[in-house]
């Protein structure tokens, strides 16, 4: 599943190819042909992002309607500029704007259409995003050291933080040493504070470069003289993926386990209980 720093760069993208102008919205696919008709030749006004979920407002008399993404874990996004390529069956939402910038979108989990009041009711019942701008991060600090859970679970809750999945789950701990498994009532503030600025630093660096690097500068391969990582996430990181192989900066064995349906990584002396 994508991750948010995916969904905030998907927002931008769309922003800078359709935003201000009337927009030509199609479902080629057919199971968004009624909402499609309803935005069709209206103006695209905003596109935001909140964690995984993507937002597309489009002027209307009474205020914005939003088309609400969600791409889950099937989802994919085709954006281009001139004119698209011919439309498949597979399309749930081709947008278009006079020949000059096109997207598509497959497979999602959601793709409806929302009032103001549905919109905000999807905001409310998520955690605060590192990539919003002025976004507190009080209250995903209130539920995690009021919680017995593993931190590295509540890092997953998105009611807890947005936007966050398993590679910057796994790459936030082992950059600041935290066991994957102490309990969130034990983590201290200012872990918690330092781990939330940099999950903010490394999700921006993901919407300018399209992937998630994590390493720093005096362990990439070239300063470590070391391979690349070849893997189809791309980028450069500690502990995702890489069960078995030494950590980078210790050579313990990387470790791998389940936890809530998901495969945890982390080295077991850098993140030391």
């Amino acid at each position: 599943m994508p991750e948010g720093h995916t969904i905030h760069r998907l927002a931008a993208q769309h922003r800078t190819r359709f935003a201000g102008h009337p927009v030509l919205a199609s479902s080629p696919q057919g199971r968004f042909a009624a909402g499609a008709a309803l935005v069709d030749g209206r103006e695209l006004e905003s596109a935001e992002a909140h964690g995984k979920h993507l937002f597309l407002g489009f002027a209307g008399p009474a205020g914005p309607d939003w088309i609400h993404i969600h791409l889950g874990l099937f989802g994919t996004y085709a954006l281009g500029d001139g004119t698209p390529p011919p439309a498949t069956d597979t399309v749930r939402l081709r947008l278009e704007h006079d020949g000059a910038a096109w997207s598509d979108l497959r497979g999602p989990t959601a793709c409806e259409l929302l009032t103001d009041a549905d919109k905000k009711a999807i905001h409310d019942r998520l955690g605060p995003d590192p990539l919003r701008d002025g976004t507190d991060p009080e209250p995903a600090w209130r539920r995690v050291t009021r919680s017995r859970t593993p931190v590295a679970t509540l890092l997953m809750d998105q009611r807890v933080v947005s936007g966050v999945g398993n590679v910057y789950r796994a790459e936030v701990l082992f950059r600041h040493g935290v066991d994957p498994y102490r309990a969130g009532r034990d983590l201290d503030r200012a872990t918690f504070d330092a781990m939330w600025d940099d999950l903010a630093a490394l999700m921006r660096e993901g919407v300018r470069l399209g992937r998630i690097d994590t390493v720093r500068p005096e362990h990439t391969p070239e300063a470590m003289g070391r391979p690349p990582r070849v893997d189809d996430h791309g980028g450069e990181v500690y502990v995702y993926r890489r069960a078995g192989l030494p950590c980078l900066l210790c050579g313990t064995a990387i470790r791998t386990a389940g936890l809530g349906n998901r495969n945890l990584f982390w080295c077991p002396r850098c993140q030391q209980p």
